[in-house]
């Protein structure tokens, strides 16, 4: 039985290269409208994790239910009900700021009157009616977030997941950037968010900590930090790879 508040329930999964398990046994859920940290270093298997829950690639085994679909047999179904953001913005460098924006409206099925209008106000929004005739490649990096994340978002799915979506930026940017994931959720959208910089841990409702494939922790910041007597997320996370 599925519950109907689990947005993406996830029992026993596991992702085999060969002899190399990527993903050992992945038990957890993500509930609606929630921010679901997805936290580890580099090659403790988040990103193939990530890559089966999106529908693009196929588990080893376990079970596996995003937006409702099952990650085996409606892959396509779930492709329509999330969007996807990555360290590198997921933008066409040689498209204008107006271009990108129609172009992935298009791909999610939006048609024309839909694209105009919410197009206009996204720009409004965002302060970057200016500039909606520059190429991607002419505007700041923190500009270039910001519309990527709108992009993600833009045909309202019912989850959005950004893989490493604050590399490379500024402090101040990286904060406009977490008050815009806020904004999502309480527009309804499910964030699931991997990230390398641990106090961005704090901003989500629960955090995952993933260690050589296995999720080692799971909970709320606050009770995180209580768990393992530690002052901040950065303190749990090294005594997690350290042990």
């Amino acid at each position: 039985m599925v519950d109907q508040e689990h947005i993406i329930e996830v029992k026993e999964m596991v992702k085999k290269f060969g002899s190399f398990t990527a993903n050992d046994r992945l038990t957890f859920h993500v509930e609606k409208g929630e921010i679901f940290g997805f936290l580890g270093a580099n090659g403790a298997g988040k990103t193939t994790a990530i890559r089966i829950l999106c529908g693009l690639s196929y588990p080893t085994s376990g079970e596996i239910m995003v937006a409702g679909h099952d990650v085996y047999r409606e892959r396509e179904k779930i492709k329509q009900k999330i969007g996807y953001m990555s360290q590198k913005f997921s933008l066409y460098e040689d498209l204008t700021v107006s271009e990108n924006i129609r172009l992935y409206a298009g791909i999610y099925g939006l048609g024309r009157k839909q694209i105009a209008s919410r197009e206009e106000q996204l720009l409004e929004r965002l302060g970057l009616w200016h500039i909606r005739n520059r190429l991607i490649r002419e505007i700041p990096l923190g500009w270039k977030q910001k519309l990527a994340f709108s992009v993600a978002i833009f045909h309202q799915p019912a989850i959005v997941f950004l893989d490493e979506p604050t590399g490379g930026v500024d402090p101040v940017a990286r904060r406009q950037f977490w008050e815009m994931i806020h904004d999502a959720t309480e527009e309804g959208i499910t964030v699931f968010v991997t990230t390398h910089y641990m106090d961005e841990a704090e901003y989500c409702d629960r955090v995952s900590i993933m260690v050589d494939g296995r999720i080692d922790a799971l909970d709320t910041p606050a009770l995180l930090k209580q768990q393992f007597e530690s002052k901040n997320m950065n303190e749990v996370f090294l005594k997690l790879a350290r042990r």
